[in-house]
C-alpha cells in the first residue's frame, strides 16, 4: 500500500507522496470510494463548532469526528491557540481561543489511507458597546431646525449594523450600512427636523442593533443614554409691543418723578432761603 504523508499549512493542503496526487481545499473530499469497514459506509469527517461568531479573546469548543471505526490519524488544524479536551478513537474536541480576525478551521481524519477534511469559516464581531447621541443645539425655537446625530466609535462587521434614531417610541431615522472591511470602524447616522411641541415632552435615543443570525449567531443590541430637547415659543408681535409701551411708561413716570423732586427741592430750598434773609433786615432795623 503506497504511503500518505499529510503536511497541514495555514490553507489546509494537503500533500501526498508515493500518490498521483492529494490537495483539500475547503470541505472537498478527497478522490475515491474509501468505505468504513464492515459497514458499506462512505468515509465523512464530521464537524461541529460552539459558535461560529466570536468576540476577539473569547474560548469556545470544537468536535472533530469520523464514521471511520479505526482512523490512523486525525485532528484539528487551525492558526488559532488550541487545547485537546478529548481525545476518542473516533472522536476529538478542542478549546480555541485567540481569535482576532475572521479565519477557517479545518477537522481531518485518516482512514484506510484516505485522507478527508471539514471546514468551518469562524466570524469575528466587535459589538457596539458605546452609543453615543447628541443633539444640536438642545434648546430650539418652535417650529426651527434641530439635528439628532448617533455615533458609535467602533464596530464589526459593519454591514451588519443598523442604527435607529427615536423620540420615545417613534422612529424617526434608520440606517443599515454597507458591506466594508471586517477591521472595527466608526458608525454614524444623522436626522434633521423641525421642533414641534411633542418633541419637547420625549426623550430621544439612538439604538445600535448588530445582527449575526446569518452567521450563526443572534441580534446584539445597546442603547444610548437618553437626551432632552428644550422647545420653546417665541412671543407674538402685539404682546412685544404691549411689553415695550409698559416698560416706556414707567420709565418715564420714574423719570418725571426724579425730576418733579429735583424742581420742588429747589423750590422749597429757595424759599426758606428768602425767609432767613427778611428776617434778618427787619430785625436791623428794630436796632
Amino acid at each position: 500500500m503506497p504511503v500518505l504523508r499529510a503536511e497541514w499549512g495555514h490553507a489546509g493542503v494537503v500533500g501526498a507522496q508515493d500518490v498521483g496526487w492529494a490537495q483539500l481545499v475547503g470541505i472537498e473530499d478527497l478522490p475515491g470510494h474509501c468505505r468504513v469497514e464492515g459497514s458499506g459506509e462512505v468515509f465523512e469527517v464530521l464537524m461541529s463548532s460552539e459558535r461560529l461568531v466570536v468576540e476577539p479573546g473569547m474560548s469556545w469548543k470544537i468536535n472533530c469526528s469520523t464514521n471511520c471505526t479505526q482512523p490512523e490519524k486525525g485532528g484539528l488544524e487551525t492558526t488559532l491557540n488550541k487545547t485537546l479536551l478529548v481525545s476518542q478513537t473516533q472522536w476529538k474536541q478542542y478549546l480555541v481561543s485567540s481569535a482576532s480576525q475572521d479565519t477557517d478551521v479545518y477537522c481531518y481524519f485518516l482512514c484506510s489511507g484516505e485522507q478527508k477534511l471539514k471546514s468551518l469559516n469562524i466570524s469575528v464581531f466587535h459589538p457596539p458597546e458605546q452609543v453615543l447621541l447628541t443633539l444640536q443645539p438642545t434648546r430650539v425655537v418652535l417650529g426651527t431646525s434641530f439635528t439628532v446625530e448617533c455615533r458609535v466609535p467602533s464596530v464589526a462587521p459593519l454591514e451588519r449594523l443598523t442604527l435607529t434614531l427615536l423620540r420615545g417610541k417613534k422612529t424617526l431615522h434608520n440606517k443599515t450600512f454597507e458591506k466594508t472591511i471586517p477591521d472595527p470602524q466608526e458608525a454614524m447616522a444623522m436626522y434633521s427636523a423641525t421642533a414641534h411641541r411633542e418633541d419637547g415632552h420625549h426623550n430621544f435615543y439612538c439604538k445600535a442593533e448588530l445582527d449575526l443570525r446569518s452567521r450563526g449567531g443572534h441580534i446584539i443590541s445597546y442603547v444610548s443614554e437618553p437626551r432632552e430637547l428644550e422647545v420653546y415659543e417665541p412671543m407674538q408681535n402685539n404682546q412685544m409691543v404691549i411689553i415695550i409701551t409698559v416698560v416706556s411708561v414707567l420709565l418715564f413716570l420714574f423719570v418725571t418723578s426724579i425730576l418733579l423732586c429735583f424742581v420742588f427741592g429747589q423750590h422749597w430750598h429757595r424759599h426758606r432761603t428768602g425767609n432767613y434773609r427778611v428776617q434778618g433786615a427787619a430785625a436791623c432795623f428794630r436796632a
